[in-house]
């Protein structure tokens, strides 16, 4: 119980919250001004499939990016614990990182101690839940695609 009492425990949820809710509305804008712009591209099918593809990897990109700032302002600002096994000299260092853990992969390199593991399991969770949405919208897309044949 003593460690809920620890300020940065609080500081480290509610920034968590921040960043997971703003992913949720980046991934939705992003995919409704896709489906847009791909309703436009009607008779070239490679060119929607690039498009939604890049879109996709865009969206995944900025998710990531918003996780490494969330580790870098939490790490260095708020004292939220330590990213143990690499020396973090840059925010590249933090997005890597939160790529590693947006995408599941897990090398094991770096691994969190104190508060900042909640980020770290809620960006491996939102991660998981970012590219499964992903998936079923590109499958929905090229499904539409193909009955039009």
């Amino acid at each position: 119980m003593v460690y809920f009492s620890n300020p940065q425990t609080w500081i480290v949820v509610a920034v968590t919250l921040i960043i997971v809710t703003l992913c949720i509305g980046l991934h939705y804008e992003i995919l409704v001004h896709c489906r847009r712009y791909l309703n436009q591209l009607t008779d070239r099918r490679r060119r929607r499939v690039l498009v939604l593809i890049l879109l996709i990897l865009l969206a995944h990109s900025l998710e990531i990016w918003l996780f490494g700032i969330g580790y870098a302002l939490l790490l260095e600002v708020f004292d939220g614990g330590e990213l143990a096994g690499a020396v973090m000299n840059s925010y590249v260092d933090y997005v890597y990182y939160s790529a590693v853990v947006f995408t599941t992969v897990g090398f094991g390199d770096i691994t969190p101690h104190g508060p900042i593991r909640f980020l770290t399991g809620m960006e491996a969770l939102a991660g998981l839940v970012m590219i499964t949405w992903s998936a079923s919208y590109t499958f929905l897309e090229m499904q539409r695609d193909w009955t039009r044949e």
